[in-house]
C-alpha cells in the first residue's frame, strides 16, 4: 500500500466515492460480512478489488473482504495458461487473502459443447462456482465489477435482442446458494476504471477467451459509443429512465459526478 497515497489523487477517490454512495443507497454491506471480489484479473475487477480494499479502511459498517478466481483454463483448448502471479502478490499487498479455483469451464463450453454462442453458458457455469467457492469460504456476498456503462449496454441488449426492459440489479439475493450478489461500481463509467487501473498499473491478465471482442455485448457498446457522439448524454438518460422506472430494483439518485467533463 506504499503507493496508496499518489494512486488517490490518479482516480481513487473518484472510485471510492461512487462505490461508497452505491453501498449506501441500496444498503450492500451490513455489519461482519464476509465479502469475496469476483476477480477474473480484468481491469473492472482489478479496480473492484483495489477499492474494496481501500473502503475497508474507513467504512462505518465493518466488513471481511477476500478475493476469488475462476481459472477458466484456457490452456486446456490451446490458448496460453493465465498467470495469476502478479494478481497473488497484489493481494498480499492488500492483505486480501485470496483464492484460485481451477475449472474446466473452457472445455466445457468450447470443446464438449461447442457453444456457437458461448457467452452465457459460461457466465451461467462461473457464476455457479463462485457462489460455490464464496460460500465454502465462508462468505455471504459477492462483489462484482459491473459498472454504469455495463448496466446501460445489459438494458439495450435486453430491449433490442429479447423485446423486454431489464438489467441486472444492484443487489441480487440468490437464495440457491445463500449469497447476495453486490455491484458498487453501478455508478462508475468504464472510463473512470480506465483511467484507475492506468495510473495505478494493476496487473491486469488479458482474456484469452476465443469469443473476446466479437459479442453481442462489444457491437452494443459501439453502437451507443456512436449515439453518444450525436446526442451528447444519452446513456445517462438511459440509466436516469432505468432509474425513474424503478428496473430491476435500480432507484433514483442525484448523481452531478455523471456530467461529462
Amino acid at each position: 500500500m506504499q503507493k496508496y497515497g499518489a494512486l488517490y489523487m490518479k482516480g481513487q477517490k473518484r472510485l471510492l466515492s461512487f462505490a461508497r454512495r452505491a453501498c449506501d443507497d441500496y444498503n450492500m454491506i451490513s455489519p461482519g460480512d464476509t465479502v469475496a471480489v469476483g476477480l477474473s484479473g480484468g481491469k473492472d475487477s482489478l479496480a473492484l478489488l483495489y477499492t474494496m480494499a481501500a473502503l475497508r479502511r474507513f467504512y462505518p459498517v465493518p466488513f471481511r473482504l477476500i478475493a476469488v478466481t475462476i481459472d477458466m483454463r484456457f490452456d486446456e483448448i490451446g490458448k496460453s495458461a493465465a498467470d495469476f502471479g502478479p494478481i497473488q502478490k497484489l493481494c498480499r499487498e492488500l492483505d486480501v487473502e485470496y483464492h484460485i479455483e481451477p475449472s474446466n469451464i473452457a472445455k466445457i463450453v468450447f470443446d464438449i459443447r461447442k457453444e456457437s454462442n458461448p457467452c452465457s453458458l459460461c457466465a451461467k457455469l462461473r457464476r455457479g462456482m463462485l457462489c460455490d467457492t464464496a460460500k465454502k469460504l465462508g462468505a455471504n456476498k459477492i462483489a462484482l465489477g459491473h459498472h454504469f456503462d455495463d448496466a446501460v449496454q445489459t438494458f439495450m441488449l435486453n430491449l433490442f435482442y429479447e423485446g423486454r426492459l431489464g438489467c441486472f440489479s444492484p443487489v441480487t439475493y440468490l437464495d440457491r446458494s445463500d449469497v447476495t450478489v453486490i455491484r458498487p461500481f453501478i455508478y462508475a463509467q468504464e472510463k473512470d476504471l480506465s483511467y484507475f487501473t492506468s495510473n495505478a498499473e494493476l496487473p491486469v491478465v488479458e482474456s484469452e477467451c476465443p469469443a473476446n471482442k466479437k459479442t453481442e455485448r462489444e457491437e452494443m457498446k459501439s453502437l451507443l459509443v456512436s449515439l453518444e457522439r450525436e446526442n451528447k448524454g444519452l446513456r445517462h438518460r438511459i440509466f436516469g429512465a432505468m432509474q425513474k422506472a424503478g428496473i430491476d430494483g435500480y432507484k433514483e439518485a442525484k448523481l452531478k459526478e455523471y456530467d461529462d467533463e
